[in-house]
């Protein structure tokens, strides 16, 4: 309760932090790199004849044509408008001369010296120079990527104008994704360029692409990162950096590699685009991007706005002649082999002799094996790299080998930029990386990390993926812990737990405090993760540990998250104990923070399990000792529970509480605290109805908890937006959202009985028969966990099933383990399954209390509550109520109702009771056509929206169709989502353009009406048969 986040331990007993991190490592480059100050004078460089040709039939751009670059005092200086990018790492690098074929000329390196702009940063013509190995390079083709580059203009050219968008390019690896960037950013110099790339590393920089693009800006960024900030702090600075009254191009590359604090800025600032000027370029692979890759929720929430989607194909026969012309290889073959990616191109027209090799690995092996010993020794060093070797990482890893490394770069296989050097190409990394034996690659990450430490302060990142790599024990347990801590500040959870599970198999070397405290903070990031048994699992473990040091303060703490992680996985009772034992600790030490920390679990645990009563005076009183020991978080979480109580005694001035607290923990930085406050708000807003209010709480909420890593968090809110979703009739969208949570073979631990009920509630309803086994699962687990929310999940779920199927004994199981549990507040969740043990058969009435439109219905009242549940949006329930009225016409109404939603066993019910009350040309099922129509709409969907088209508003369409104007409004609200688009003119629009409209056949309807003769006088619906 309260406690979360890494090195708590610590913060709770109060005696001592975590160790003091630093927010990000100095560069070694910055600390030791001469930086050139003045620029080029006039006339200092020259262009030689450059050419530009254009096939208009294949859309080939090429260009050819060298630079003449005068080298002065050993400084290679370059016109501006020439100023090509390094392929890797995105920065200033010149493009010299290419020479004729002929010996290549050599000349020793220069490591370090580098003037350049900061990593990253791109900045205006002429600001920068740079020191580099003045070699010859191919001149650069860019090939069948000019339609591509030109929508990449646009989007600049649109942020220029005011309106932000985001541009995604995709791609295998080696597709080019690089040179388009880099062919954009020569070609937009005169506007602002920040830019950063993510690396390969066993775990991420934390924030390292937005470190490097901030670098050298001196705007609130840079300082907000120096600084050591994390979360709101600096997604602020992040959004002001781009707001300027300039236009900015935030290129940030290979996102895929992205740490969570990166992805989760990304999300927060593409989320704002209307606040800043900026077009945000991203690129990534998407070869074996999975459904539940960390990327995902950026990549939904960048289409959610404007956004340019770039998929680079492979290239052509065309383009693959234009390259292979004068090598005497066959295209057609070489396009065989490398399937058009134009580095593997590349690469085989390259290697060695007449024919074609084996494979691409083959080709890059190729060109290395061409070079002198050194050089190959040189280029396996830095394969183990997947960063650029910068200043004095780089001096130290060549040493006295210079000359190596020009050869290295003439070769193409290397390059030198302004951060450093580095392979042109990932994957030519990984083929050299590749041919190393592991006693080579363990004793050249070890070379990395010596080098690491003389250059200076080290990234920690980049410190514990070599150290790891090169088995280094006492470096991994010396830094992995204090990176994973600082990584779980910064909002990187996915590098914390990387971080902490590199130090782990290393553990029983640690004195037994530190090994407590490592698997206290593994455990916390566990249970963040959504990892919940494996939290409980490792949080044992610390306990354990914790009471060999017999420290009592820091024993109780761990306690308290334990007992957290317990409740996650479903394990109340023990959650409850390690509570108690942690509150007997606290009030034997007398040690304020701890004994306000457990007041408050015990509050909290009070609440989630009932006891209302109590938990609402021991919450007080907690409140009162966190305020007074200055834990404003603590005092927050007191108010979220205190709230949740107070509803269950029916005060639903818990709602305030509620609110209050969701504002004092956001205020204070208190993220987690703030995230439960969005969950348990949304679950009392949906118990109370309140649809409107729930549905602002989870837009915001969903993008609070995404943000910031929270998955759990983002797991229940989710699932509460697929609950309003069902409430609303969209089905369809309740199920995308809730079939990947399902179907994932990880056990959610308690979030089982949030997301099982619902998804089975739909197939019931759907007669999908696996509803049966999932349903009884969940009902197995509410009561075990023995929380209301699981009770009525599961419980209402699984009695509707047994209602729908004729199964009464199941919902009398159901009614007897839940009579006495309701609190007075239980508000929906109580009336509505008093209504189905109603339908069902097996009891069920009104009570005090009971809410409408749930009480209109049990009293018989079936007008108003159909009355109700239309108003609310529930066409479900307004169909399940208008069939109980026992006359014809509110009876078809229900079952059109229901045919729509495709409600298959209640329509069935439904049509019997037509039957029964004399009907003759019942309607048939209408599924088969609504899933032939080719946009998914059901007949009446199909009806609206032609009506729609013609210009007749929601009114007229209302009255040409006999229907309330509120059911014209969730039709037209379901199309635009079915149509993928924002207003009726855009509906109307898409409608003529993909042929969907029909013409709407008002003297066939009303036929189909007076078909509809009643026999019998009416009945009650009733229950369904056995």
């Amino acid at each position: 309760g309260g406690l979360g986040g890494a090195g708590l331990s610590e913060a709770v007993a109060g005696r001592r932090s975590a160790p003091a991190e630093a927010a990000g490592a100095r560069s070694a480059t910055a600390a030791h790199a001469r930086r050139t100050h003045g620029h080029a004078a006039a006339g200092s460089g020259q262009r030689g004849p450059c050419g530009v040709g254009r096939d208009a039939e294949h859309g080939l751009i090429i260009r050819s044509g060298p630079l003449v670059c005068k080298s002065i005092a050993g400084e290679s200086h370059i016109s501006d408008a020439d100023r090509p990018y390094d392929e890797t790492h995105r920065v200033a690098a010149p493009r010299e001369q290419r020479k004729p074929s002929g010996a290549t000329p050599r000349r020793p390196a220069t490591i370090g010296d580098q003037a350049g702009s900061p990593r990253g940063q791109v900045s205006r013509p002429g600001e920068h120079t740079v020191d580099t190995i003045t070699t010859p390079r191919p001149a650069r083709q860019l090939l069948e990527r000019d339609v591509h580059l030109s929508r990449l203009h646009a989007c600049v050219e649109a942020a220029v104008a005011g309106r932000s968008r985001v541009a995604l390019v995709s791609g295998p690896a080696g597709i080019g994704k690089t040179s388009l960037v880099r062919e954009l950013r020569d070609a937009v110099g005169r506007h602002r360029v920040l830019a950063g790339g993510c690396d390969d590393l066993r775990t991420p920089r934390t924030l390292g692409p937005l470190r490097d693009a901030a670098r050298g800006t001196g705007g609130a960024l840079e300082a907000a990162l120096a600084a050591g900030e994390a979360g709101d702090a600096v997604y602020d600075a992040a959004v002001a950096e781009l707001a300027g009254r300039e236009a900015t191009v935030l290129v940030v590359e290979d996102v895929h590699w992205a740490d969570d604090a990166t992805l989760d800025l990304l999300r927060h600032v593409v989320r704002r685009l209307d606040a800043v000027r900026a077009v945000l370029v991203l690129t990534y692979r998407d070869e074996s991007l999975s459904i539940s890759h960390p990327l995902r929720p950026l990549l939904a929430a960048a289409g959610s706005g404007p956004v340019e989607r770039l998929t680079l194909e492979p290239l052509s026969l065309t383009a693959v002649e234009a390259l292979a012309a004068g090598t005497g290889r066959d295209p057609a073959e070489v396009l065989a082999l490398t399937g058009g990616n134009p580095f593997y191109v590349t690469e085989v027209l390259a290697a060695d002799g007449d024919g074609v090799p084996a494979s691409v690995v083959d080709a890059v092996l190729s060109r290395v094996q061409r070079l002198d010993p050194s050089s190959v020794a040189v280029l396996e060093q830095l394969s183990v790299m997947t960063a650029a070797a910068d200043g004095d990482v780089a001096r130290a890893l060549v040493g006295d080998r210079p000359g190596a490394l020009a050869e290295a770069e003439a070769s193409g296989v290397v390059e030198l930029a302004a951060t450093g050097v580095a392979f042109r190409h990932e994957l030519a990394r990984r083929a050299v990386e590749g041919s190393l034996t592991e006693a080579r690659r363990r004793e050249l990450n070890a070379a990395v990390v010596h080098a690491l430490f003389s250059a200076g302060e080290p990234d920690p990142d980049r410190l514990v993926h070599h150290a790891a790599e090169a088995a280094d024990v006492a470096t991994v347990l010396g830094h992995a812990p204090s990176a994973g801590r600082q990584a779980a500040r910064a909002g990187a959870h996915r590098q914390a737990l990387a971080h902490f599970e590199a130090a782990l198999p290393y553990a029983e070397r640690l004195p037994v405090g530190d090994r407590a405290a490592l698997l206290d903070d593994y455990a916390w990031e566990l249970h963040i993760a959504h990892r919940f048994h494996e939290a409980v699992r490792a949080g044992r473990q610390a306990v354990e540990l914790r009471e060999r040091v017999g420290d009592p303060v820091l024993l109780g703490g761990t306690l308290l998250r334990l007992s957290r992680q317990l409740y996650t996985a479903g394990d109340t009772g023990a959650a409850q104990a390690a509570v108690e034992w942690a509150v007997r600790i606290a009030e034997a030490t007398g040690y304020p923070p701890l004994y306000a920390s457990a007041a408050c679990e015990r509050g909290t645990m009070l609440a989630l399990t009932g006891a209302s009563g109590d938990a609402v005076d021991v919450l007080g009183a907690a409140r009162r000792l966190a305020v007074d020991a200055g834990r404003g978080d603590l005092a927050a979480l007191c108010l979220n529970y205190r709230g949740i109580a107070r509803c269950d005694l029916g005060d639903t001035g818990g709602l305030d509480d509620l609110r209050e607290s969701l504002a004092a923990a956001t205020a204070n930085g208190a993220h987690e605290c703030a995230a439960r406050a969005y969950t348990n708000l949304a679950e009392l807003l949906y118990r109370y109805g309140r649809w409107d209010e729930l549905d602002a709480c989870l837009r915001r909420g969903i993008g609070y908890v995404g943000e910031r890593g929270f998955w759990s968090h983002g797991y229940n809110l989710q699932v509460h937006r697929a609950l309003l979703l069902l409430r609303r009739g969209d089905w369809d969208g309740a199920e995308r959202l809730l079939r990947p949570k399902v179907d994932d073979p990880d056990d959610p631990g308690m979030l089982y009985v949030y997301s099982v009920p619902p998804l089975a509630r739909l197939l019931a309803r759907r007669g999908d028969p696996a509803a049966e086994e999932l349903l009884a699962a969940a009902w197995e687990r509410a009561v075990r966990h023995r929380s209301l929310i699981g009770l009525a999940y599961a419980g209402t779920a699984y009695v509707e099933w047994a209602w729908l199927v004729g199964r009464p004994a199941v919902a009398a199981g159901v009614r007897d383990a839940v009579a006495r549990r309701w609190p007075r507040g239980a508000g929906l969740l109580r009336g509505e399954l008093e209504r189905y043990l109603a339908r069902a058969g097996v009891g069920g009435g009104a009570y005090d209390g009971c809410p409408e439109p749930y009480a209109a219905g049990l009293r018989g009242d079936w007008r108003s509550a159909a009355a109700g549940w239309e108003r609310l949006g529930d066409r479900y329930e307004q169909a399940l109520e208008l069939a109980e009225s026992g006359q014809v016409e509110p009876t078809l109404s229900a079952l059109r109702l229901l045919d729509e939603l495709d409600a298959v066993p209640a329509a069935a019910l439904v049509r019997r009771r037509l039957s029964e009350l004399g009907v003759t040309g019942i309607p048939r099922r209408a599924r088969a056509a609504t899933r032939g129509h080719p946009a998914g709409l059901t007949e009446r969907q199909a009806d609206v929206l032609t009506l729609l088209t013609d210009g007749l508003t929601n009114a007229e369409i209302a009255d040409r169709l006999v229907v309330s104007v509120r059911t014209v409004d969730h039709h037209v609200s379901a199309i635009l989502g079915k149509l993928g688009v924002a207003t009726r003119r855009e509906a109307a629009a898409a409608a003529r353009s993909r042929g969907l409209v029909t013409g709407f056949d008002v003297p066939r309807a009303a036929s189909r009406a007076r078909s509809l003769v009643p026999r019998q006088p009416s009945v009650g619906m009733g229950s369904s048969p056995r």
